[in-house]
């Protein structure tokens, strides 16, 4: 791993130390091995370690190269060539002499060239388009850097939310299973008394082992809610994570969903902005099947030498330079695939345009849905903590009423029962309304800010 937190390091570093020093301590070390992390920390872990953001940042550097490599189409070419040729049979000539001919032959054996070449393009349309080509596919590697990190950050905080969700929900299941098992223990004792019958008994006992099976899933949600949570931060599996917190915390969020709702705008969306860099692209793709119909213009210079000889003897051979300086033109009559290409360009900004509009649309419409999520589940969050304090009078009312003999066993299990349901919507309709804000940041782009600087190398 790359990048994690130095907490994390350290703390790691601790385990080994702890465990070389002190092994017989065992429950401490594993103790210490626990890393306490919050959301936020949990986010900027993701978006340095994560393998897909690193990726995206790759990606960038990708880019600005073929922008290098397309600008160095602006410098000028230099290269030094050299070729050698060897005569298999001389060309003759036959000369007229006043009746008498005269056979000759023309050429050497050898023949030696060698110099130094440079070409300038003076201009080229075709080039200066592919540059503004490249500079905006850098600017859309940016965008999808950027995409990658939002979506980072939502799944990041989706699956710390889950986690939360897990632990309390787990955390109500084991408090309504002791709570089971203490009511099973007075009625065991009660029957043992006579004060009960067998069937209350049956009863209780019925109410604990069924509670278990909730208890045993509960806690493997929990170990397979970090594990996701750790892939997403790019941490070994080794590490133990513990989050800080729980879901009950987060219910002073709910009064903040109107300012929200007030900075409902998509000039931040990621894919709007995707879709206009691509367009932006395409305008430029246009523009450079245009330059198919104009001339380009290049200036070449060439130094070089030749040699001519009938054998080998390099050191006495003479060599004589000769140069030259000349501007090239090219003017295109006619192609007819340039035509198409221009065609083809115009229907593909076509395509963009309605492609845009439906994903506003679509957009728009998210927007609305999750804003109808939160709102509801604000609504039931304050209706079920009335719930859950209602529930939990019921449950005393019932322990008393069975106490003094005028309550009934079923009574006193559905109270436990309706406690721990309460309990258990409660914590899921705050969680229902995190995950919609979550979503909600996303879309609108404006939940990356304060983790822009964090995946810096």
């Amino acid at each position: 791993m790359k990048l994690i937190s130095k907490k994390m390091k350290w703390a790691s570093g601790m385990v080994l130390l702890a465990s070389m020093a002190f092994p017989a301590n065992a429950e401490e070390a594993s103790d210490v091995k626990k890393v306490k992390i919050g959301l936020e920390q949990a986010i900027s872990v993701a978006l340095s370690d994560n393998p897909s953001i690193i990726v995206a940042g790759q990606e960038i550097e990708l880019k600005k190269s073929a922008n290098l490599e397309a600008l160095s189409g602006l410098l000028p070419t230099a290269e030094l060539s050299g070729s050698y040729q060897r005569t298999l049979k001389k060309q003759t000539m036959v000369m007229d002499f006043g009746g008498q001919s005269t056979t000759i032959q023309v050429g050497t054996d050898n023949s030696y060239s060698g110099g130094l070449t440079v070409n300038l393009p003076l201009y080229a349309p075709a080039l200066y388009r592919s540059i503004n080509l490249t500079e905006t596919d850098i600017e859309l590697a940016i965008e999808k850097s950027r995409a990658s990190r939002l979506d980072m950050i939502n799944q990041v905080t989706k699956a710390y939310f889950q986690l939360l969700l897990t632990q309390d929900s787990y955390d109500v299941l084991l408090k309504s299973f002791a709570q089971a098992e203490a009511n099973f223990n007075v009625i065991n004792e009660m029957y043992r008394l006579g004060s009960v019958s067998e069937y209350d008994k049956i009863r209780a006992d019925v109410q604990v082992r069924s509670l278990k099976p909730n208890v045993v899933s509960a806690r493997n949600g929990i170990n397979l809610a970090k594990l996701q949570l750790k892939v997403l931060m790019g941490l070994d599996t080794e590490i133990d994570i513990e989050v800080e917190g729980n879901l009950k915390d987060y219910e002073a969020e709910v009064n903040e969903r109107h300012g929200v709702a007030n900075e409902l705008n998509l000039e931040n969306n990621s894919d709007l902005k995707q879709l206009e860099l691509n367009a932006d692209m395409l305008e430029t793709s246009l523009r450079l099947q245009k330059t198919n119909f104009l001339p380009t213009i290049g200036a070449a210079y060439s130094y070089m030498f030749t040699s001519l000889n009938n054998n080998f003897e390099i050191t006495h051979y003479s060599w004589f330079p000769h140069s030259y300086v000349g501007l090239s033109v090219s003017v295109p009559l006619f192609r007819g695939s340039n035509f198409t290409k221009v065609k083809q360009a115009r229907i593909r900004i076509d395509q963009l345009k309605e492609t845009r509009t439906n994903t506003e649309r679509l957009l728009y419409m998210q927007m609305s849905a999750y804003l109808d999520n939160m709102s509801a589940s604000g609504e039931q969050i304050s209706s079920n903590k009335e719930s859950v304090q209602q529930a939990e009078k019921g449950r005393v009312i019932a322990h008393k009423r069975y106490e003094v003999g005028k309550g009934t066993i079923l009574e006193l299990n559905d109270s436990e029962v309706a406690l721990t349901q309460s309990q258990l919507i409660y914590n899921q309709s705050i969680y229902d309304y995190l995950i919609a804000k979550t979503d909600l940041e996303k879309v609108l782009g404006s939940n990356d800010k304060k983790y822009e600087n964090n995946n810096k190398k």
